[in-house]
């Protein structure tokens, strides 16, 4: 696996994102809306594209600017053939490591409590439930987690 770290313009991090949406799409039924509205790629300027080794994008994940110390770990996605193989797990430790290189102390996302694989891998990582932030505030499928950077 190889893992490329780009922005949003990537066309192949925008192709991983169209299959995260459409699954979104399932999984939040009438409550895609609201939470799709949170999750324009438009801005991002670093995004993780992981490949295999046939050099096919086969996962992505971005970072967002939450305020000088705090990033936010979106777009997270792996396709549902490579789960299970560390894919997710690469691409948080690198997501990670370029949050530290790029300064930032903290990091928090949202995940769904529909996504129980996905709570996991936070779980899994080093990452604590915190109490749901912003946007999230008063939704109760949305589970938000932190992890503290390693300087």
């Amino acid at each position: 696996m190889t893992l490329t770290r780009t922005s949003s313009e990537n066309a192949h991090f925008q192709q991983l994102v169209a299959k995260l949406d459409a699954y979104l799409a399932e999984i939040n039924g009438d409550d895609h809306a609201f939470y799709n509205q949170f999750n324009s790629i438009a801005a991002l300027q670093h995004a993780v594209v992981a490949y295999d080794d046939g050099n096919i994008p086969v996962g992505c994940g971005a970072l967002k600017q939450v305020d000088p110390e705090s990033v936010e770990i979106k777009r997270m996605y792996v396709d549902p053939a490579e789960r299970g193989r560390g894919v997710g797990g690469a691409l948080l430790a690198e997501l990670e490591a370029w949050a530290s290189e790029l300064g930032f102390r903290v990091c928090v996302l949202e995940t769904s409590v529909k996504l129980p694989a996905a709570v996991h891998l936070y779980t899994k990582h080093g990452y604590q439930r915190t109490p749901n932030y912003g946007q999230y505030i008063g939704m109760p499928d949305s589970v938000c987690f932190r992890k503290y950077l390693t300087p």
